[in-house]
């Protein structure tokens, strides 16, 4: 297989395996491994995994620890520096101590099932302490869980086993010296460590604010992206010239990006490259697993699933506990920090090139890690029916706080509800208590909500999403409910708890853009408020009055514009990737050009609403430039273009009936 053929079928099986794991709602991470093992010499043997794809992959691993590096901040750490410095630690350092100390003491009682010496139980202990940042957060954010008391927890955990991952690069490959050189070995890779970062740190900051703000000027794209590469890997390779890994010089280049003005700009660019080769990197992980042999030692492979996913989530939980979180909050914590981690694979595989694995055991371990990601989200989607029934006081505790809830609400009604007590729920609060409504405000964030209660506001702590939150919050007798934050699915989750209890009580839901607005509104939103539209529209009176125009003509043709939205302002365009049925169900706009034979020239164009059932003429553009609205008089002639609004049924009818001859 030539070159161009193995990159199109690398291509071909990280498309297909993103596609369908996107289908199944899962990671596409996990669609890449699963990729990978199909494609492998293992199974349909369509590809091998060969040194160059290993090194091409390795670049997947830098950019990924570039992006770490990136998302290093200092603020961030001292904010969360409990639960990073505190949880976190004693999780990552008590799972590698107790993980190292089972592995010897199994390998002493069952050394022909278990070989095991204590360098290579060190090196899969700190795989095993990683969890999976890629896969926790995005079912965190869609279950709108990351400002919970067991959120924070998790993405404190989390942080700090990124920060981790550095010093376990330096170790492992110092671990595959010999045992008289193996001191040396470590003391020489620390020393380095510590002497490189020092230099990077202290001065590499000016120089890299210096150097970043010379580029900028040039007004390049193209020259600011690849100043950025060679950045990355210049200090990689940098790096590995001194006897340590590449990604640890491209965590240092992350880092002193970082705190420099142009992080945003940087993380929009180096995103492609770091998911493409990130994506490349986990094909060749899927590539090294042999199904044959998972399959000869299927009982290891359940162990090694079973005992680290258990052993993760006791561990996590007790500390949890210990550090004074509810049980309930502890449990939770446990559940989603049980499986392996992506960087487990990048510590697993070095361990491998520095002959710390077995290779007998490093496919069932490899296995292991992989189903437990399988699994996670599954764990998290029956997590809270697991909670319930593991932890006697969770009932009572979720009670109380419906209760919290049911007594600030009991004595109002015809009151507003709340959901999302950020910036934008805030200043809706202002408006409604300087107007003397009433309302019910309902945010996840346990501080927010101290701090707002603290200042006499009508706050409680719940997700608005469960149906009991919002009968606590009093729905039935409420006037209307607003959705303030930007979260489609959750908000249509909401929709339909109001629609099925409460069907006569208005919802706003605030959007982005307009790309939800009818699956809002199908869903039971009485109005939808795009962002985009309305700061389009301030954006348009601003201008309209700074130019001179009077103001009150300023407000009327804004609130024409906003009243006419519905038909005219949402519609699109449609394109090439409009195909699905979705998209066919929803209006578009269309433009047509009167042909000379077209039987309607000759007619007025506010004549056609009748030829042309169920859509709506938009505007007319005539041959000569100008734009003319839909009630006008004007006679149609050849070349004049019509630009209608509907599905794309009624449109293709129109069409057909405006150029018939």
């Amino acid at each position: 297989m030539n070159a161009l053929e193995l990159t199109l079928l690398y291509l071909l099986a990280a498309v297909l395996g993103v596609v369908g794991f996107r289908f199944l709602k899962l990671p596409p991470m996990l669609g890449y491994l699963v990729a990978g093992v199909l494609i492998g010499p293992h199974a349909l043997g369509l590809a091998q995994n060969s040194q160059g794809v290993r090194h091409l992959a390795e670049f997947g691993v830098v950019f990924l620890m570039f992006v770490i590096g990136l998302e290093f901040n200092l603020s961030k750490l001292r904010a969360m520096r409990r639960h990073v410095f505190g949880l976190g630690l004693f999780q990552v350092v008590l799972t590698m101590v107790l993980a190292t100390g089972a592995s010897l003491a199994l390998a002493w009682v069952l050394p022909q099932f278990w070989p095991m010496n204590w360098k290579t139980a060190l090196a899969l202990s700190g795989a095993l302490a990683m969890s999976s940042t890629a896969i926790v957060v995005k079912l965190m954010a869609e279950r709108i869980e990351l400002e919970t008391e067991h959120g924070k927890r998790v993405m404190g955990v989390l942080l700090f086993q990124d920060l981790a991952v550095v010093p376990l690069l330096v170790l492992i490959p110092a671990l595959g010296a010999s045992g008289e050189q193996l001191v040396t070995a470590l003391l020489l890779a620390s020393l380095k460590a510590v002497v490189l970062i020092t230099l990077l740190l202290t001065g590499g900051q000016w120089v890299m604010r210096g150097w970043l703000t010379l580029v900028a000027r040039r007004k390049s794209e193209e020259l600011f992206f690849l100043n950025l590469l060679l950045i990355t890997l210049g200090l990689a390779w940098l790096t590995e010239l001194a006897g340590l890994s590449l990604a640890l010089g491209a965590f240092i280049a992350g880092m002193l990006i970082s705190e420099t003005e142009f992080k945003p700009q940087v993380e929009t660019d180096i995103r492609p490259f770091h998911d493409v080769l990130l994506g490349l990197f986990f094909i060749s992980i899927g590539m090294m697993l042999d199904w044959r042999l998972v399959l000869e030692r299927w009982f290891l492979v359940l162990i090694l699933v079973a005992l680290p996913v258990l052993f993760k989530a006791v561990l996590v939980a007790v500390l949890t506990r210990l550090m004074g979180a509810t049980e309930g909050v502890s449990l939770r914590t446990g559940l989603y920090l049980a499986q392996a981690g992506e960087f487990g694979f990048v510590l697993l595989t070095l361990a491998l090139q520095n002959e710390l694995v077995p290779p007998d055991l490093f496919n069932p371990i490899l296995a292991s890690m992989v189903l437990s990601m399988l699994a996670t989200p599954f764990i998290i989607m029956y997590s809270n029916a697991l909670v319930l029934k593991l932890v006697s006081s969770e009932w009572l505790t979720q009670s109380l706080q419906m209760t919290s809830i049911a007594r600030q609400s009991i004595k109002v009604s015809k009151h507003v509800i709340i959901c999302g007590y950020g910036r934008c729920g805030q200043n809706l609060a202002s408006i409604l208590d300087s107007q003397n409504i009433p309302y019910m405000a309902l945010d996840m964030d346990p501080d927010r909500v101290r701090q707002a209660t603290a200042a006499g506001q009508t706050v409680a702590f719940g997700d608005a999403t469960r149906l009991q939150v919002l009968m606590s919050a009093g729905l039935v007798r409420a006037s209307a409910v607003v959705v303030t934050y930007l979260d489609t699915s959750s908000a249509i989750k909401l929709l339909g708890n109001v629609r099925a209890h409460a069907p006569q009580v208005p919802v706003i839901v605030r959007t982005q853009d307009d790309i939800n607005l009818e699956k809002l509104q199908l869903a039971g939103a009485t109005e939808v408020v795009p962002e985009a539209i309305e700061g389009s529209l301030m954006l348009a009176s601003h201008a309209l009055a700074l130019v001179g125009v009077p103001m009150r003509r300023v407000i009327r043709i804004v609130q024409d514009q906003r009243d006419a939205r519905y038909n005219m302002l949402r519609g699109y365009f449609h394109g090439a990737d409009d195909d699905s049925l979705e998209d066919l169900n929803q209006k578009q706009l269309t433009s047509i050009t009167l042909p000379a034979n077209a039987h309607v020239i000759g007619r007025h164009l506010n004549e056609l609403s009748t030829l042309l059932p169920h859509t709506s003429i938009i505007k007319l553009r005539q041959r000569n430039g100008v734009n003319l609205p839909p009630q006008s008089d004007v006679v149609l002639s050849e070349g004049d273009t019509l630009v209608i609004s509907g599905t794309a049924e009624t449109l293709a009818l129109a069409e057909e009936t405006l150029l018939r001859g």
